[in-house]
């Protein structure tokens, strides 16, 4: 009777010790859309350390972003694809200066399914003018900043003219790839690091655009001013530029440090 009793206290303190058990702390991230796949392996490294923090991450163009966070969406820490929209936000006194960071520089490439007639590795960027390249997958230049840069490059080499017509823009680089591997277009300006995750690289081919034919793609991020927990996102930021996160953006094609 007597261990019967002490069996069941036992079992009353335990249960009671987990209801009193603090609930995971919550760090909501609003993300530029080509960190799709590396943020997947860099969540489940820093919780390696960081168990006690739920990472909850929203993908999405970098100038939506920029918008809703003027407007004191609720993220704690904004991972732009433009440096410019971090700064901007610092200059508004929206956001904190101190907490301004570069992470990375990122990358174009031309992009099509393994089973596509285009040769993508040896016609490089006049890949684009290929019979058929009849739909041209592009994130949308107005506000997703792989967008102003693919449009950049179009320009510069000459091709935006006869492309335009074939155009499918995306809201985000993640949209954009999503276009033509489903077949919704033929050939894709797409994001390194989207290009470089298993899964594209598994059903696709790719050539990188040439780095001089678009302005440097800078990357960082920035702690809105009502970020609801400063804490968990000054951890998460030095988690990301620390050795081991910086291996994983390298992994994915990021150079780090935006060199």
């Amino acid at each position: 009777m007597l261990r019967l009793s002490r069996l069941l206290l036992s079992l009353f303190l335990g249960l009671n010790l987990s209801l009193m058990a603090a609930p995971p702390r919550r760090l909501a991230i609003a993300a530029a859309a080509d960190l799709q796949f590396a943020l997947v392996d860099l969540k489940a490294a820093f919780a390696k350390t960081h168990p006690e923090t739920e990472l909850a991450l929203t993908f999405g163009s970098s100038g939506n972003f920029y918008t809703q966070l003027t407007q004191k969406a609720p993220f704690d820490l904004f991972l732009s694809a433009d440096l410019s929209y971090p700064k901007k936000l610092v200059e508004a006194g929206l956001a904190d200066g101190a907490s301004l960071f570069t992470y990375s520089r990122g990358h174009l490439v031309l992009w099509v399914p393994k089973t596509s007639p285009i040769p993508v590795e040896t016609l490089g960027m006049k890949a684009l003018l290929h019979p058929a390249a009849r739909k041209v997958a592009m994130a949308n230049p107005r506000y997703a900043p792989y967008g102003k840069a693919a449009e950049a490059a179009l320009l510069k080499l000459g091709l935006l003219e006869a492309v335009q017509p074939h155009l499918v823009l995306g809201d985000n680089i993640a949209q954009t790839a999503q276009f033509v591997q489903s077949g919704a277009a033929d050939i894709g300006i797409l994001a390194l690091s989207l290009a470089m995750a298993p899964v594209m690289q598994a059903s696709g081919r790719y050539v990188e655009v040439p780095l001089d034919a678009y302005p440097p793609l800078e990357q960082g991020g920035v702690i809105p001013n009502h970020s609801q927990n400063r804490a968990d996102a000054l951890a998460f930021r030095a988690f990301l530029l620390s050795p081991e996160g910086l291996a994983i953006l390298r992994r994915y094609g990021f150079q780090a440090g935006g060199a």
